[in-house]
């Protein structure tokens, strides 16, 4: 036979080792890939047990007990002023949408304001608070308390879920008898999903808007507006907007020297009556990161304690709430007082956990509303002191015509970071360009524990490549 129709030693190994080989690297890149999805799936793991800790940090799920006495009964609503109600939805609603709507129409005797809920029982705020509703949704229906004029929708936490069904249908009503209705950022949702702004113009917080026009494709939704009126229906831009759309319908209702003399008060930057609605068209940017960082990697946060005082004005409590943890995320908020329940200034009731030898460790107390020392109730200071904390009282500083956030923001800015302080207030559409602030640059304490998480989460990506597992 002929030599060349043998083969070769070398050529059959070589013929042997190509699929060996092309093997080898097909084992290969499954580890990688292996790896890269033991990594991600890591740093995506620590971060939604971050985001899922924050959301339940920010709405408390165990409620206040009953206090001994029971809860305080709800004040009357005074006869011949416009009636409005401000919803609190079951699953939650965002205390910034709540609160200062509440204290604008409250400050006029032109309006009687109630909350009012499903049921008579603690609803969770954002920012870690408690709020008794006045009245209930039957009990309004059945005629305990007078029909709303004006109904004020606050976004909540499951807008087209189950539990807030009783509360899409009364809107429904409320909207159908002629109310009218004020929906705050993200309550714009809740709407949609009752079905009042079917057809209608309306806006929402920037950061919802898309997902919005997917889901409700019959609602025209409008970017770059502080609030959009299409006949009854008022809808207003993220959060901070809701003071703006409350004074638009005083304005309405009771006369422009009335929303003029309220918003003096309130101070909200840029506002006049008749004056521009235009606002800036926001997105997400790479600065908006600390928002991001503060969210996703709570651990080790400082905690503040709230300290609520009767009489204390509505913005102010629902400001430093969003500043501190509601939005920014930067703290862990604990809302404490001398007794269990607080009035505000305006009769709202705030629940709270008592001062006392089992209230919780806090590393701050700030008080706001409160403009001295002497001000503060002396059990609150006493146990302030008994812990080696300072009364810290952010609007004691306030200038004349300074709205209640722009305390608490120069406060988040110098105790947390600056980065922090002005993605808080693009995420609440609060206008602080006229804010100068001081404290660190970034926030480096979710900032370390990102990077520790990547180094842990790069070490597990190595593990399908080690030796060890490669032998086994």
């Amino acid at each position: 036979m002929p030599s060349s129709s043998v083969p070769s030693a070398s050529s059959a190994s070589s013929g042997a080792s190509a699929p060996f080989a092309s093997r080898r690297r097909v084992r290969a890149l499954l580890r990688i890939l292996a790896g890269l999805v033991l990594s991600a799936a890591v740093l995506a793991g620590a971060a939604f047990a971050g985001v899922t800790a924050s959301m339940n940090e920010s709405f408390p799920s165990v409620p206040p007990p009953v206090p001994p006495e029971g809860w305080p009964a709800p004040a009357p609503v005074p006869s011949g002023r416009t009636v409005v109600a401000v919803v609190l939805g079951a699953t939650g609603s965002v205390v910034g949408d709540v609160l200062p709507p509440y204290e604008v129409f409250a400050r006029s005797e032109r309006f009687a304001v109630y909350t009012v809920s499903e049921r008579r029982e603690p609803v969770a705020l954002s920012g870690g608070l408690n709020v008794l509703p006045d009245h209930t949704l039957g009990g309004v229906d059945a005629g305990t308390a007078q029909a709303p004029d004006v109904v004020v929708v606050p976004a909540v936490v499951e807008p087209r879920g189950e539990r807030e069904a009783a509360l899409r249908a009364w809107i429904a009503r409320q909207a159908g008898r002629g109310a009218r209705i004020l929906g705050v950022c993200a309550g714009s949702d809740l709407l949609a999903a009752a079905g009042v702004l079917d057809g209608r113009r309306a806006t929402s917080f920037w950061k919802r808007i898309g997902s919005l026009e997917e889901s409700n494709p019959e609602v025209e939704w409008v970017r770059g507006r502080r609030y959009v009126q299409d006949g009854p229906i008022t809808t207003t831009a993220g959060v901070t907007s809701g003071v703006v759309g409350a004074l638009r319908l005083v304005e309405e209702i009771a006369g422009a020297g009335e929303a003029g003399r309220i918003g003096r008060d309130v101070a909200y930057p840029g506002w006049s009556v008749g004056g521009p609605t235009a606002i800036p068209v926001n997105g997400l940017s790479l600065s908006d990161l600390p928002y991001g960082l503060n969210a996703a990697f709570p651990w080790w946060r400082p905690s503040v304690g709230v300290g609520l005082t009767g009489g204390a004005g509505e913005l102010d409590v629902a400001a430093a709430l969003e500043a501190y943890s509601g939005t920014s995320f930067a703290f862990r908020t604990v809302a404490v007082a001398t007794g269990r329940t607080v009035r505000t200034r305006h009769g709202m009731v705030l629940l709270a956990e008592p001062v006392g030898e089992g209230t919780g460790s806090v590393d701050r107390l700030v008080v706001p509303g409160v403009r001295s020392a002497g001000a503060v109730e002396p059990r609150l200071a006493a146990w302030a002191a008994a812990r080696g904390l300072e009364v810290e009282l952010p609007h004691r500083g306030r200038a004349g015509g300074e709205s209640g956030f722009d305390p608490v923001l120069r406060d988040l800015a110098a105790h947390a970071d600056r980065a922090t302080a002005r993605t808080t207030a693009k995420f609440t559409e609060y206008p602080a360009a006229h804010l100068e602030l001081t404290g660190a640059a970034w926030p480096w304490r979710p900032t370390a524990l990102l990077a520790a998480v990547l180094v842990i989460a790069a070490g597990v990506g190595l593990l399908p490549r080690s030796r060890l597992l490669r032998r086994v």
